[in-house]
C-alpha cells in the first residue's frame, strides 16, 4: 500500500509533467505565433520548438502562406450606365502577425469585405471599353487601392485579377453587331486599298510600255504566248485603234 508522500510526490510529477507538456508548442515554417501575456502583446516566436509559460502566456498561430480569395460576383453599373455581374480574385499575406491579430478582429472577413466595396467602386467609375480592353490597368488600380487599405493591417495585397464579367444578352447581341460592322468595315478597307495599289502600279506599267516603242508588241506576243498553252480554240488578236482611223477619216469624206 502506498504512503501518503508517494501519493504527493506522484500528484506533483503528474502536474509538472502537464505543465512541461502544455509549456511547448511546434510552429511550422510557414507559420508565426503571436505570444501574449496577461493579455498583453509580448513578442512574436518563429518556426520551431518555442516554449511558453503556461497559464501567463497565450500564443496564437498565424500562416504566412499567400491567401487566394474569390470575391463573390458583385452587381456594378459603369459610369456608361450598363449593368453587369463581375467577379475576381485577390491574392494578398499577412507580413506582420501581430497587427493581423491586434488592429483587426478577422483580418480575412475584413479583407474580403473590403475587396467587394472595393470592386464595385472602381469599376463604376470605369466604362465598359475601359473594363474590357483596359483591363490590366484596372487590376493594377484595385491592387494599389487594397494594398494601401489593408497594410494597418499586417497584410500585403500582391495581387487582384478580374475573372470574369457577366453582360446581359442585350448587350451581348449589340457588342457582337458592333464586332462585325467593324470586320467589315476592315474588309472594304482593305479591299479599296488593294485596288488602289493595283490601279498604280497599272498605271505605272502603261506609262513604262508607252515610253518604249517594242514594249507593246513584245507584251503581245507574251500574252499570244500564254493564250496558246491553254489549248483554246479560239483567239482574238487585238487591232490598235490607229490602224483603223485612216479608213474611217476616208468614209466620211466619202459620205
Amino acid at each position: 500500500m502506498l504512503s501518503t508522500g508517494s501519493v504527493i510526490w506522484a500528484v506533483i510529477m503528474a502536474l509538472v509533467l502537464i505543465i512541461m507538456v502544455s509549456s511547448v508548442r511546434i510552429l511550422l515554417e510557414y507559420e508565426r505565433g503571436v505570444v501574449f501575456r496577461l493579455g498583453r502583446f509580448a513578442h512574436v516566436k518563429g518556426p520551431g520548438l518555442r516554449f511558453i509559460i503556461p497559464l501567463v502566456d497565450r500564443l496564437i498561430k498565424v500562416s504566412l502562406r499567400t491567401v487566394a480569395m474569390d470575391v463573390p460576383p458583385q452587381d456594378v453599373i459603369t459610369r456608361d450606365n450598363v449593368s453587369m455581374k463581375v467577379n475576381a480574385v485577390i491574392y494578398f499575406r499577412v507580413v506582420a502577425p501581430e497587427k493581423a491579430l491586434i488592429d483587426v478582429e478577422d483580418f480575412l472577413y475584413a479583407t474580403s469585405q473590403l475587396a467587394q466595396t472595393t470592386l464595385r467602386s472602381v469599376l463604376g467609375q470605369s466604362e465598359l471599353d475601359e473594363l474590357l480592353i483596359k483591363r490590366e490597368e484596372i487590376n493594377r488600380h484595385l491592387q494599389e487601392i487594397l494594398d494601401r487599405q489593408t497594410d494597418p493591417w499586417g497584410v500585403k495585397v500582391s495581387t487582384v485579377e478580374v475573372k470574369h464579367i457577366d453582360l446581359p444578352l442585350e448587350m451581348q447581341r449589340a457588342m457582337a453587331r458592333q464586332a462585325e460592322a467593324e470586320r467589315e468595315r476592315r474588309a472594304k478597307v482593305i479591299h479599296a486599298e488593294g485596288e488602289f495599289q493595283a490601279s498604280t502600279r497599272l498605271a505605272q506599267a502603261a506609262k513604262m510600255i508607252s515610253s518604249e516603242q517594242g514594249a507593246l508588241q513584245l507584251r503581245f506576243l507574251q500574252t499570244l504566248t500564254e493564250v496558246a498553252a491553254e489549248k483554246n480554240s479560239t483567239i482574238i488578236f487585238p487591232l490598235p485603234i490607229d490602224l483603223l482611223e485612216p479608213l474611217m477619216t476616208r468614209r466620211k469624206k466619202d459620205e
